[in-house]
């Protein structure tokens, strides 16, 4: 594998991020315009409207809705996975949990900082209030983490 490092930490996977997104988008603008389009000639019949028009756009919806929300749980799992790892690192390394004022972004971020950097870039983060990227940024060694979903 490449070395990681913050220009290319982040993954996509193009079936799911671009393909099934783009399709759901599609599906959606489509039966937007279908049930535009019936209704505003006037002279519409409500079954036409039904399976050409309001049917496709609620299963548009949903598919939007499922492709959102497939990615936002399987992100926060993936976070309190990695509060726990990082809460574990950081015990191993002084002997107390993680400070609480970290939030999760900042936290995700530190677990690519290698352990010469690691202390230092928490007590950066909290008393410079850095964002995700900026920590990412700052990172000069990277641990690369290639099991992120």
């Amino acid at each position: 594998m490449a070395e990681q490092n913050y220009s290319n930490h982040r993954r996509y996977v193009p079936g799911f991020h671009f393909f099934t997104s783009l399709l759901a988008i599609i599906v959606f603008v489509l039966a937007g315009y279908k049930i535009f389009q019936v209704v505003s000639t006037g002279q519409w019949v409500f079954s036409d409207l039904i399976y050409t028009g309001i049917v496709p756009f609620i299963i548009a919806i949903i598919l939007l809705m499922l492709f959102w929300y497939s990615r936002q749980f399987t992100t926060k799992v993936q976070d309190r996975a990695i509060r726990a790892e990082e809460n574990l690192r950081h015990f191993i390394l002084t002997g107390k949990p993680l400070d609480h004022r970290l939030t999760m972004s900042q936290i995700v971020a530190l677990r690519f900082a290698h352990d010469d950097e690691y202390l230092p870039l928490i007590q950066r983060a909290i008393n410079e209030n850095l964002s995700g990227e900026d920590i990412k940024k700052a990172i000069k060694t990277w641990r690369a983490d290639h099991h992120r979903a």
